[in-house]
Protein backbone atom coordinates (compact mmCIF):
# COMPACT_ATOMS: atom_id res chain seq x y z
CA UNK A 1 0.00 0.00 0.00
CA UNK A 2 1.17 3.53 -0.70
CA UNK A 3 0.66 6.70 1.32
CA UNK A 4 -1.06 9.56 -0.53
CA UNK A 5 -2.44 12.99 0.37
CA UNK A 6 -5.99 14.15 -0.33
CA UNK A 7 -6.61 17.74 -1.44
CA UNK A 8 -7.58 18.66 2.15
CA UNK A 9 -4.14 17.40 3.33
CA UNK A 10 -5.52 14.20 4.94
CA UNK A 11 -3.17 11.25 4.48
CA UNK A 12 -4.48 7.82 3.48
CA UNK A 13 -3.22 4.48 2.21
CA UNK A 14 -4.28 3.02 -1.11
CA UNK A 15 -3.79 -0.52 -2.40
CA UNK A 16 -1.87 0.17 -5.60
CA UNK A 17 -2.94 -3.21 -7.01
CA UNK A 18 -6.53 -1.92 -7.15
CA UNK A 19 -5.73 1.17 -9.25
CA UNK A 20 -7.39 1.04 -12.67
CA UNK A 21 -5.92 4.28 -14.04
CA UNK A 22 -4.56 7.71 -13.10
CA UNK A 23 -5.43 11.00 -14.82
CA UNK A 24 -3.83 14.43 -14.54
CA UNK A 25 -6.66 17.03 -14.49
CA UNK A 26 -4.42 19.08 -13.22
CA UNK A 27 -4.37 17.27 -9.86
CA UNK A 28 -4.02 13.51 -9.99
CA UNK A 29 -7.27 11.57 -10.15
CA UNK A 30 -6.83 7.91 -9.17
CA UNK A 31 -9.68 5.67 -10.32
CA UNK A 32 -9.91 2.33 -8.58
CA UNK A 33 -11.17 -0.94 -10.05
CA UNK A 34 -14.52 -0.47 -8.26
CA UNK A 35 -14.78 2.95 -10.02
CA UNK A 36 -14.34 4.96 -6.80
CA UNK A 37 -11.81 7.74 -7.29
CA UNK A 38 -9.52 9.96 -5.24
CA UNK A 39 -8.11 13.40 -6.03
CA UNK A 40 -4.62 13.60 -4.58
CA UNK A 41 -1.86 16.19 -4.27
CA UNK A 42 0.93 13.91 -5.53
CA UNK A 43 1.88 14.08 -9.20
CA UNK A 44 1.59 11.03 -11.43
CA UNK A 45 5.40 10.72 -11.36
CA UNK A 46 5.38 10.71 -7.53
CA UNK A 47 2.65 8.05 -7.45
CA UNK A 48 4.55 5.83 -9.89
CA UNK A 49 7.74 6.29 -7.81
CA UNK A 50 5.92 5.33 -4.61
CA UNK A 51 4.53 2.20 -6.28
CA UNK A 52 8.00 1.25 -7.59
CA UNK A 53 9.58 1.81 -4.14
CA UNK A 54 6.89 -0.28 -2.45
CA UNK A 55 7.31 -3.11 -4.97
CA UNK A 56 11.10 -3.02 -4.51
CA UNK A 57 10.65 -3.20 -0.74
CA UNK A 58 8.35 -6.23 -1.09
CA UNK A 59 10.86 -7.93 -3.42
CA UNK A 60 13.65 -7.41 -0.85
CA UNK A 61 11.52 -8.91 1.93
CA UNK A 62 10.72 -11.90 -0.28
CA UNK A 63 14.39 -12.39 -1.11
CA UNK A 64 15.31 -12.31 2.61
CA UNK A 65 12.65 -14.90 3.41
CA UNK A 66 13.83 -17.18 0.60
CA UNK A 67 17.47 -16.91 1.76
CA UNK A 68 16.57 -17.55 5.40
CA UNK A 69 14.44 -20.60 4.45
CA UNK A 70 17.47 -22.26 2.80
CA UNK A 71 19.44 -22.33 6.04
Amino acid sequence: MILLTKRNHDKFLVNHLQIEHIECIPESKITMMNHDYYLVRESIDEIVRKIAEYNAKVQDIHREIVVSDKR
